[in-house]
């Protein structure tokens, strides 16, 4: 069963790569606008994202996974941390040299990841067609309320 929300699903995770390779390759160029502006649009559409994931497609999902799940959230405790800091990074004027390698090298750390969660796609086909509409209608609720990563990370993001 291929659904729009696993559709969705998956073209978040090409824009996350590709923009987490973006984010990479400027902060490696020490372009301190252009990286902050990649970080933004990550911010945008990974808090609905990474919302949708936590409340509602992992927990789905864990009948398939098991403690699975709880490797997952554990990645995303790291990007959310990873975030933080580079927005905090961002916030200067300059960076060194080798607060950009390290940076850089954090970012791509990250692509693992998301390559990891577009696996899950392939179980969410597994689905009841109940399950499925579920997780459209949560995962379009989320992308209208339109909550930034750090911002649902800080206020709404439950932790276990």
């Amino acid at each position: 069963m291929c659904a729009k929300v696993i559709d969705e699903f998956r073209e978040d995770h090409r824009v996350v790569r590709d923009s987490l390779l973006e984010l990479a390759s400027a902060l490696e160029k020490k372009e301190i606008n252009k990286a902050r502006d990649v970080l933004e649009r990550l911010n945008k559409l990974l808090g609905p994202h990474f919302r949708f994931e936590e409340e509602k497609l992992y927990p789905t999902l864990r009948k398939f996974l098991g403690e699975y799940v709880d490797k997952l959230l554990k990645e995303h405790d790291t990007a959310i941390s990873s975030a933080k800091e580079l927005a905090e990074l961002l916030s200067k004027e300059e960076i060194s040299d080798e607060e950009a390698k390290e940076a850089a090298s954090k970012v791509r750390g990250l692509l693992v990841h998301v390559s990891n969660c577009d696996g899950l796609a392939i179980l969410a086909e597994r689905l009841s067609e109940e399950e499925i509409k579920d997780l459209e209608k949560t995962f379009s609720e989320f992308r209208s309320e339109g909550v930034p990563l750090l911002e649902w990370a800080e206020k709404i993001r439950v932790k276990a």
